[in-house]
């Protein structure tokens, strides 16, 4: 049998690091739930009435904004239109100005898949982590759509 001996400050060091990540864990699940909870309220019976009555904050019309977002190499942005009509999206168009070249090849990825994602979905509940394979012109997308959502809260 082969016997290691690990000093007893590295076995203290992990067992602080496995216990605060399980702190972190934890964290993460009540702020889950926090988040969900909120949605549902003691008036409403059903969670779509209760996206419909906070999607008629808005006021239909079309509104545009820009968002940017740090890549590697620079900092880009997006210019975000979105129709929306009783608290949904109902069109959305995304134009970019790429500063570099592979920026250029993330944000056609990004316009050419966004409509699947955004169009008929609340205000509300819009916002896009990753789409077609570009994760960084979501960060873009999504400030411009918290500035949309000033611009459209009557």
């Amino acid at each position: 049998m082969i016997r290691t001996n690990v000093p007893q400050s590295v076995r203290k060091v992990s067992a602080l690091v496995g216990v605060a990540g399980l702190f972190v864990l934890a964290g993460c699940s009540s702020a889950a739930d926090a988040e969900t909870d909120k949605g549902t309220g003691t008036d409403s019976p059903s969670t779509s009435a209760d996206s419909n009555a906070g999607a008629a904050t808005y006021a239909d019309g079309t509104y545009t904004a820009d968002g940017s977002y740090q890549t590697p190499e620079t900092v880009e942005s997006v210019t975000v239109t979105l129709t929306i009509a009783d608290g949904v999206v109902k069109e959305v168009e995304v134009t970019g100005d790429p500063q570099a070249p592979e920026t250029e090849q993330y944000q056609s990825k990004f316009i050419g898949g966004i409509a699947d994602e955004v169009v008929g979905v609340a205000l509300d509940d819009l916002k896009v982590s990753r789409v077609s394979g570009s994760s960084l012109t979501s960060g873009g997308f999504n400030a411009a759509v918290e500035s949309i959502k000033e611009q459209a809260a009557s």
